[in-house]
């Protein structure tokens, strides 16, 4: 056995070690944030992957290894595991590794001694706070990314990115949409085909095009873009990999049912998630914009009552139900969540059950509405009193419309 200080670092180090430092022979590209991150990691992906490169995705969603498609059980895995992965991807023949770092990780040491050749900055807003339990501690976590890598790229109208780019030990490029933006998008179109923005790379004017609606959308392009010409990417041929993008599971996911009505899922669990959603569903829904939303348990209180504020102010009408109480009691995560919608009394429900909440809300939907089925995206269980059951939001909205024909035809007949 060995002795050490600090055993998180002992055990990066060890396993580097053990699986051949895996991480010196590939490229890899890291973006944290709160929210994202994810969609920023696959548009990279999807640029190299255009270009031939064999790529390697680590997050939230999956771990793919090549062509291979593996669960993952957390954001950034436990750092043994990540060594494992990188030696998996070397010996598969991986080039770039696009990977999400969780602030946790970045906490707990999983990626110490990681050189990143990109480390990628979106944005911080309220989350996890349970374990930073400030935000000063959670940005100082982000930072540490920074001191990791040989270029960075930071959300300039981020006012914590600003502040990370000044701790930075690397050199930075920022984006966004202010002036101080080194990559700066412009005469922005927004539709629910997507999103349309200009920019200039060396003088030369481009215009960036993403197939996927929303403010933030324009934001995650500009970010993939940064990194990408931090890695020597020609401008032209990220704009093909953007083009061709195609939209991330479980973020603003439509389900595909024969209804008057749209029904959108997003991972939306943050504040900051579920305004930017509900603002892009706004600005292209015909009718209602219906908003079904809970809060999971065991994490943060503080946010409840603020999402809840959101909700009920942005919404014509919210459905609060529950979203993975773990050990918490689902009608008091639901209580705090109400303190928030005292204003609102009149444009919201309360359906604790998560299933019945979904077909509440499809049976109140009308012509030209969009129901946003919030915080649980590509998650396909409950995770209640330590056991995850399965659920699937997009499997009980197609049930959920099944049951509701099969009503009209019995009452009908």
């Amino acid at each position: 056995f060995a002795v050490c200080a600090d055993t998180r670092r002992g055990l990066a180090e060890v396993g580097a070690q053990f699986y051949g430092n895996p991480a010196e022979k590939l490229k890899i590209i890291g973006v944290t944030g709160t929210n994202g991150k994810t969609t920023t990691t696959y548009l990279i992906k999807q640029v190299l992957d255009l270009l031939g490169h064999k790529t390697g995705l680590i997050g939230t969603n999956q771990n793919i290894v090549g062509d291979v498609v593996m669960p993952a059980a957390r954001t950034t895995p436990e750092s043994l595991d990540l060594q494992k992965l990188f030696f998996d991807m070397v010996e598969s023949g991986v080039e770039y590794v696009i990977m999400e770092v969780s602030s946790h990780s970045l906490a707990l040491s999983r990626t110490h001694g990681i050189t990143f050749h990109e480390a990628v900055f979106t944005n911080l807003t309220q989350d996890h706070l349970d374990f930073h339990e400030t935000m000063e501690k959670y940005m100082e976590c982000k930072a540490k990314l920074f001191s990791q890598a040989r270029h960075g790229v930071l959300n300039a109208d981020d006012a914590y990115g600003l502040r990370i780019a000044e701790k930075a030990t690397c050199p930075v490029s920022t984006y966004g949409l202010s002036e101080k933006s080194d990559l700066r998008g412009e005469n922005i179109r927004l539709s629910e085909r997507g999103v349309i923005c200009s920019t200039k790379v060396n003088g030369m004017p481009y215009e960036v095009r993403l197939g996927i609606p929303g403010m933030f959308s324009v934001y995650n392009a500009l970010a993939a873009t940064a990194a990408c010409l931090g890695m020597g990417i020609p401008m032209d041929d990220i704009l093909k990999g953007l083009v061709l993008a195609k939209g991330v599971k479980g973020r603003a996911e439509v389900v595909h049912i024969p209804t008057p009505y749209t029904v959108l899922i997003d991972y939306a669990h943050t504040p900051d998630g579920l305004e930017n959603i509900i603002s892009t569903v706004r600005g292209f829904a015909k009718g209602k914009v219906i908003t079904l939303f809970g809060c999971g348990g065991d994490r943060d209180k503080t946010k409840r009552p603020k999402m809840g504020e959101i909700a009920g102010r942005l919404s014509d009408y919210a459905v609060v139900t529950s979203d993975n109480p773990r050990t918490e009691d689902p009608s008091a995560i639901i209580r705090d969540i109400e303190a928030g919608m005292t204003e609102y009394r009149e444009k919201y429900t309360v359906v604790e059950n998560r299933k019945e909440a979904i077909r509440y809300a499809m049976e109140y939907a009308g012509e030209g509405d969009v129901i946003i089925l919030a915080g649980k995206g590509h998650e396909t269980y409950q995770d209640i009193n330590g056991v995850k059951h399965h659920f699937d939001d997009y499997e009980i909205a197609l049930e959920a419309m099944q049951a509701t024909e099969d009503e009209f035809v019995a009452q009908e007949a």
